[in-house]
């Protein structure tokens, strides 16, 4: 049954409450660690050199502030917003420091031309209307020759078995029904970013390990999401043999002309 604007509206209200709710329940601490496990400095390591160190860099959604700080580290000047505000709090009792400000992607608090660059990691998929409204920010505040760095889910082969398994069973393709999240394949994607006047640079199949982790037991490490050595060596192996039905994020990175 198609969804109503009310509904629309309720489940993008739950979807960030179901957000406050994951960030009370993890920490700065948690979140660094994850992001500088291998898979996830594999997928950093490949937008870096389309980075500036000389104009700012919006990551909008940041969450917890891992990529924040991590980007701080090497030397990026990385700001940090989140519509949980919760998040931002709690990465500043972690790091006063820390460059944030509270704001809607598809509202952004931002001066058009005024960022170098705008990464979005694993946002854009959680609205029901489709992700070109917050494309056309993204691109209404990037500078003339700078980047969009998005990773964005898949419709990979374990995800389209467990829709299916879902769609048998008469239940929603979503994981809670409160809280939204779709999948774009490539061709989407791309036609997505084109279609608000970006131009490709690269579109990469990422994270073939993490395809595993979904599927549990020998897939999964001790750790916050970690991967298992099996899981890795598995995923190193399809991301050679088999990029695109193994691919759990697709990185895309575009630029503004």
């Amino acid at each position: 049954m198609p969804v109503n604007m009310t509904q629309e509206t309720t489940r993008y209200d739950t979807t960030r409450a179901a957000w406050e709710d994951i960030w009370e329940q993890a920490s700065v601490e948690a979140e660094l660690k994850s992001v500088r496990y291998p898979r996830s400095m594999a997928t950093i390591e490949a937008y870096l050199p389309y980075l500036s160190k000389d104009r700012l860099i919006l990551e909008a959604g940041s969450g917890l502030s891992a990529v924040v700080i991590t980007l701080r580290e090497m030397g990026y000047p990385v700001v940090g917003m989140d519509y949980a505000l919760n998040a931002l709090q709690i990465s500043r009792r972690y790091d006063p420091s820390l460059a944030l400000f509270g704001g809607d992607v598809h509202r952004l608090p931002c001066a058009d031309n005024s960022v170098g660059a705008y990464l979005s990691f694993g946002v854009l998929e959680h609205f029901e209307h489709g992700m070109e409204p917050a494309l056309r920010e993204a691109f209404r505040v990037i500078a003339p020759g700078g980047t969009l760095v998005l990773t964005i889910p898949y419709p990979n082969v374990v995800h389209q078995l467990i829709a299916w398994w879902r769609r048998r069973q008469g239940t929603s393709v979503l994981n809670d029904d409160e809280f939204y999240e779709s999948t774009y394949t490539r061709a989407a994607l791309v036609a997505a970013a084109e279609n608000v006047g970006f131009r490709l640079e690269k579109a990469i199949p990422t994270s073939h390990a993490y395809t595993l982790w979904g599927l549990g037991g020998p897939f999964r490490g001790e750790g916050y999401y970690e991967t298992s050595p099996l899981a890795m060596r598995l995923g190193a192996v399809l991301e050679k043999v088999l990029p695109w039905p193994f691919n759990f994020s697709t990185l895309l990175i575009a630029r503004k002309p």
